[in-house]
Formats: structure tokens, sequence, C-alpha cells
């Protein structure tokens, strides 16, 4: 499939959930970190352990280096865009908010994406996308509830996660336009590399690590399910989907990312599941029809027939019978 094409195969839906899954999982393990770990320093081990385990794959294929600044400069900019900047806003915001309202909050990406294609002329604007995302969004926010607690603090931590889907929309951009040719393994591999670099030097001059106590073994649990889970598998997966079916589509795993964490509640910890939360998988279900075209036929033949009233299809059948008849008729009459 074309990049640039808006429809999604079976494969990439299935890639998309088992990305849902992995994304999913990293607000759990950077609730779990944030305890004992401050959040660029969290954010610096992420990127760091992540390329450390993508090295010896990209080895074992046989994948070469970028050569010089001008190979390096794509992953660059991807790696700031793509995790230096969000990482650093939502790991930064969610020591302020839930995770359940960061997670809802994350959801707007695919919102962000389409503002940022359309305003760089990638993308026409095409209002079932803006529905479809919207909808998404309010079935995102029904599934989870909105989550606000009064804590201080709060508005910062929001502006702080939108200010990450923001920077994902960005980096959507730039990986279309950068990396059409680039294989997913190698993409994740360098991107994080080159973040590591970029963190390496924050961290090091914000919180001055090598300070730090030592953190627990469940700390160290966390920043590992991190970094091999939701970063090193996870960006093979996300690359994998932008190379098949474009930037635009794979942000649409935001709006999964909430259905996956209560299903995986239920299955393993047991966890009931509401009404409420059913219905929001629904909408979002329904959401990403039509975001990716495939519910269009069948508002397109509601609309016809509320224009045209309830008769309409006897109407278009007495209309086919008579066009089928009238050669035969014809034929009669010139005999």
């Amino acid at each position: 499939m074309p990049p640039n094409a808006n429809r999604i195969d079976a494969r990439d839906w299935s890639l998309l959930c088992v990305l849902s899954i992995l994304w999913g999982g990293s607000f759990f393990f950077n609730g779990a970190a944030l305890r004992e770990l401050p959040p660029l320093t969290l954010v610096f081990l992420r990127v760091a352990l992540g390329a450390a385990i993508l090295l010896p794959l990209l080895r074992m294929q046989g994948i070469g280096f970028p050569e010089g600044m001008a190979g390096w400069k794509p992953f660059v900019a991807i790696g700031l865009l793509n995790n230096v900047i969000p990482f650093s806003l939502i790991v930064i915001g969610q020591t302020f908010i839930p995770s359940g309202l960061a997670s809802i909050l994350n959801a707007t990406t695919p919102m962000f994406g389409v503002v940022v294609m359309v305003a760089a002329g990638e993308e026409a604007l095409q209002m079932r996308r803006v529905a479809g995302v919207a909808l998404g969004l309010a079935g995102v926010i029904l599934l989870r509830g909105w989550g606000i607690e009064t804590r201080e603090g709060q508005g910062l931590g929001i502006l702080l996660c939108l200010g990450g889907a923001l920077s994902y929309g960005f980096a959507a951009l730039a990986a279309r336009r950068l990396l059409k040719d680039s294989a997913p393994l190698g993409t994740a591999t360098f991107q994080l590399m080159a973040s590591t670099v970029m963190m390496a030097v924050v961290a090091g001059v914000v919180e001055q690590p090598w300070r730090l106590p030592v953190p627990g073994l469940s700390t160290w649990l966390a920043v590992l399910g991190l970094a091999a889970l939701s970063t090193a598998l996870a960006y093979i997966v996300f690359f994998q989907i932008v190379r098949r079916s474009g930037a635009s589509n794979v942000m649409l795993v935001t709006l999964l990312i909430p259905v996956t964490a209560i299903l995986l509640g239920w299955l393993v910890l047991d966890e009931p599941i509401s009404m409420r939360e059913i219905a929001g998988a629904i909408v979002i279900g329904s959401a990403l029809l039509v975001i990716d075209g495939r519910a269009q036929p069948a508002i397109s033949g509601c609309l016809s027939l509320l224009r045209l009233g309830p008769s309409a299809p006897c109407r278009r059948r007495r209309r086919r019978r008579a066009h089928t008849s009238s050669p035969h008729e014809n034929r009669t009459g010139a005999s």
C-alpha cells in the first residue's frame, strides 16, 4: 500500500493493535519509575537502553550506519520530535496529572497530525478524517472519563501533555518527508541513538543523574520494560506501519491505547468493564472506520435515502425495470 493512502489493510490494523499495547504500557512504566527517578533521567534511560537493545539486531541484519552529518540529519530530526520533546513533556506532565488523563490528552495526537499535515500542504483537508478524529477523541473521553482531580500544577501538566501530542504531529510530517526509503529497524535504532546523545546533555545539565541515589529493583524493572517493550520493540512496529500505511495513519494508535488498557485490565487483572467503557470502545471503533473510509459508503447511502425519502428504493427499482425492459420493447416495435 502506498504510504499516502488513507486506507489501512488488515495487517497494519493488527500492527496498530500490537503497538497500542506496547505504548499503552509506557504510562504504567512511567508511573512506576517516576517514584524514584526524575523525569528527564527516566527519558534518557529509556532511549539509551532502547538503542542498546536494538544495536545487536542492527548488526545481525547487516544494516550500516548513516554516513556523515547529512546521513544523520533525518534521524536527529525524528529523534528530537518523536522522542526528546514528547517523551520529556509527557513524563514531566505525568508528575502533575494522573496517567489516565495523560492517555486521554495523548489521544489528541491524530487531530494535531491532521492540522500539521494540512498546514504543511502534505494532505488535503478531508472532513471525513476530521470528523473521525473528533469522534474518536469523544470515545476516549467517554471510555476513560476525564479523571480530573484538583491538584496543584494540573493545568501545567495538561499543557505539557498537549505539547507532547503536538510534537508527535510534527514528527509525522518529518517522517513522511525524511524517511521514505529507510528500513524500520535502522530508523528505530538511529533515531534512538540520536535521542540518547541529546537526552544525555539535557538530563546531565538539568538533573545531574550521577548524584541521584541508586533506584530499587522495581524501578529498574519498570525502566527495562519501558525501554525493551514500549521503546525498542514498539518503534520497530511503528516504523513498519509508517513505511506501509503512512505517518498520519500510524498516529491513530493513540485512540486505541485506552481501549487496549481497559481490555488488558480485564484479561490480566480481572478488572470489571463498565457499560460506559463498552460504549466508549464502540464509539472509538466507529471513529476508526470513519477515518479509514470504510463507513463512508454506508453513510452516503443513508444520506441519499434521507434526501429522497422512504420511497426512493421503490423508485430506483422501477427505473431499473424500465431500463432493462426498454431494449426488448424497442426491438418488438421495430419488427
